[in-house]
């Protein structure tokens, strides 16, 4: 496998992973296991994950950067949940660390890849 070919299937896991993560978001806070009735504030935890939205699409390597660090705020939230939450709440808690590792693992590996000095040597 080539070097472009590894890059855009580490772009396309690290989008699918963060657009799933956003889904997950609201579809558990408003209707698989909401904190109360007919959904809660926390579907507003889906919010943040917009903001590296466009960049990850585009293949931003700056995006990539931060956004690594910055999803284990939500790699956080799910081991938490998990340990704490039962029933559907802990199994979606579960499916949301499963996402964030995929999506640390293809954004640190796209950075590296897409590195000015791993791309010069392929020149």
């Amino acid at each position: 496998m080539t070097q472009a070919n590894t890059t855009r299937n580490l772009q396309l896991i690290a989008s699918i992973s963060l657009v799933v993560l956003i889904l997950l978001s609201l579809c558990w806070e408003m209707w698989f296991a909401p904190l109360r009735h007919g959904g809660s504030l926390l579907v507003l935890k889906a919010v943040p994950l917009l903001l590296p939205l466009f960049g990850i699409l585009k293949g931003k390597r700056y995006t990539y950067q931060w956004a690594c660090m910055f999803i284990l705020l939500y790699f956080t939230e799910g081991v938490v949940r998990g340990w704490a939450d039962t029933g559907l709440s802990q199994k979606l808690a579960w499916l949301e660390i499963l996402l964030t590792l995929m999506f640390f693992a293809s954004t640190v590996l796209y950075a590296r890849d897409t590195a000015p000095s791993k791309m010069s040597q392929q020149v």
